[in-house]
């Protein structure tokens, strides 16, 4: 397997003209940087996707995103493209950062919505990351996120933005 190289970042998100190996630690004071994708279809539907089994973390667990660690050379932008290429087959256009913030001090995390008209049938899965998908109103959208069907740590990264769109109270 190829080993990923990322780029090292200081917190505000400047390059620190460094770089490491995945599984290596991450020197103290530096950051990597981390991209997810949530998905709305032009008709309102948002993608949920479930998380293999064979995932370390979470793993059978519906999510809202597609995501993953920027590669060496990529900024945020063109890793969330790729990300969500890779996880769902989507070809995104427009996307809008929705967060961003250090978390656990050594982590740069950034979210983006994307709005898509693309073929709701037309998902790929990647294999080790998902193995099912499914397009849910953003009525049982809401009902994931209040209803405990939603990653604990990814309601709580988004609570602002849910807020905002009136998901959440």
């Amino acid at each position: 397997m190829k080993q990923e190289i990322w780029d090292l970042y200081c917190p505000d998100g400047t390059p620190a003209g460094r770089e490491m190996v995945r599984g290596e630690s991450i020197p103290a004071g530096l950051c990597h940087l981390v991209c997810e994708v949530l998905v709305r279809h032009t008709d309102g539907d948002y993608l949920l996707m479930r998380r293999s089994l064979t995932k370390d973390l979470f793993p059978g667990y519906w999510e809202a995103t597609a995501g993953g660690s920027a590669l060496k050379g990529e900024d945020a932008l063109a890793c969330v493209r790729r990300e969500l290429r890779e996880e769902t087959g989507i070809e995104g256009e427009s996307f809008e950062q929705i967060f961003r913030k250090v978390i656990r001090g050594n982590t740069i995390f950034c979210t983006w919505l994307c709005v898509t008209d693309w073929d709701k049938t037309a998902i790929t899965l990647q294999e080790g990351e998902t193995d099912a998908f499914r397009w849910v109103t953003e009525a049982e959208f809401i009902d994931f996120i209040n209803g405990g069907g939603i990653i604990n740590i990814q309601r709580h990264r988004w609570v602002d933005w849910y807020r905002k769109m009136g998901y959440m109270e």
